[in-house]
């Protein structure tokens, strides 16, 4: 399981012209779920996501989690994340979980993050063309793999 995330201002998501999901302060998840992932990723990702400190305290240091400041996440299914794209120019996605799978997986990501922070995240569709609309804040982004835990 890979995740970009992003500390926003705001962020939305947008689906055939209506907003799905709406934030303010928070982070944006972008989630990609390959065949091999299984629900000890899920668990160790969502804990992790749920705990990173990368708000700013008084001091300006970032030393606050999403939980700390109260913010707002939302998570949104991308099978990109697992390009492969050492030959050729055209990716390749054969790493990517198959829909029926990474669909189920996305659900109870959703869900393990929803316990963890105590309230509902919002989210993108599963499998539609979305606009997603992000005012990176710092701007801070970050990349982890559940498969490489540095």
């Amino acid at each position: 399981m890979r995740v970009i995330i992003q500390r926003v201002k705001k962020a939305s998501v947008e689906v055939e012209s209506s907003i799905v999901s709406s934030i303010k302060e928070g982070m944006v998840v972008l989630l990609g779920i390959e065949n091999e992932d299984n629900e000890t990723d899920i668990e160790w990702l969502a804990n992790k996501i749920s705990q990173l400190r990368i708000f700013d305290d008084n001091s300006n240091v970032m030393n606050k989690s999403i939980i700390d400041v109260n913010g707002d996440i939302i998570i949104i299914s991308q099978f990109t994340l697992h390009a492969l794209t050492k030959k050729g120019n055209r990716p390749s996605y054969i790493k990517a979980a198959k829909s029926e799978y990474a669909k189920k997986m996305y659900s109870k990501f959703l869900t393990s993050v929803e316990k963890n922070i105590n309230k509902k995240p919002g989210s993108g569709i599963f499998g539609a063309d979305m606009l997603v609309k992000i005012e990176n804040d710092g701007p801070v982004t970050i990349f982890i793999d559940s498969k490489n835990k540095e």
